[in-house]
């Protein structure tokens, strides 16, 4: 089983590989979500020795995007591209939370050469059934999903759903709150084929002036190695 590690900076992309990460997501301000990663960011992690593929996300908020929200992310897929990256995370809702099919057809043909992923905004859709045909059908190779909750262990029923439905044709990998402390729970509660986490320590501390004017949150989260390789000892295979 796979473990792909979400990070945000070079500290982070470095603790991940060294912990033996199969996989990164590569994104910018995590605090809110993840965006579109720096271009400084995506020359580094050119040269890793795994996979790493680029969040394509351009604002925070939601993922209900118009023709200019759409315009600015078929450009930075050209960026991850040129980066030489091996793919992108992405994804697009409608205002009622189901996938907005027109708009990721759009994203998944700018994408062409790539892989691709289905970020969270697959949490958001009214019906699972007809959500992973969408997925599906477009060609993504996984999805990503907390089973519609803020953890995966509280969302493991849904995350089952999501599986049973996929039937093997897109990859299921969980994500949101997963710790080398309670994998062992969520695996023995759903199948999943992949897992997903920050795999963060308790955090560095941010200088209290830039706290102070907003300019950041109190405590950043960076990439452990040593919970990396804690949390990937623990998956099977």
């Amino acid at each position: 089983m796979k473990l792909e590690v979400c990070v945000a900076d070079a500290q982070s992309f470095g603790a991940a590989i060294a912990g033996g990460a199969d996989r990164i997501e590569l994104c910018s301000a995590l605090e809110t979500g993840g965006l579109t990663p720096l271009p400084g960011l995506l020359a580094l992690a050119a040269a890793a020795p795994v996979p790493v593929y680029a969040m394509i996300r351009p604002r925070s908020g939601d993922f209900v995007y118009d023709a200019a929200d759409l315009d600015l992310m078929r450009r930075e897929i050209d960026a991850v591209r040129a980066a030489g990256l091996a793919g992108v995370v992405l994804g697009a809702s409608r205002a009622d939370g189901g996938l907005d099919e027109p708009a990721l057809t759009q994203l998944v043909a700018q994408a062409a050469g790539l892989s691709i992923g289905l970020h969270r905004a697959f949490d958001l859709v009214p019906e699972v059934a007809a959500a992973v045909e969408v997925a599906v059908g477009l060609g993504f190779e996984r999805l990503l999903t907390s089973g519609g909750a803020t953890t995966a262990l509280a969302g493991a029923a849904r995350i089952a759903q999501t599986h049973a439905l996929a039937r093997g044709r897109i990859a299921v990998m969980a994500g949101a709150g997963i710790t080398p402390q309670n994998i062992a729970a969520l695996l023995a509660a759903t199948p999943v084929d992949e897992v997903h986490g920050t795999c963060s320590g308790p955090g560095v501390s941010s200088a209290g002036g830039a706290v102070r004017l907003g300019f950041a949150t109190p405590r950043r989260r960076v990439t452990d190695a040593g919970v990396v390789t804690a949390l990937k000892a623990m998956l099977p295979g």
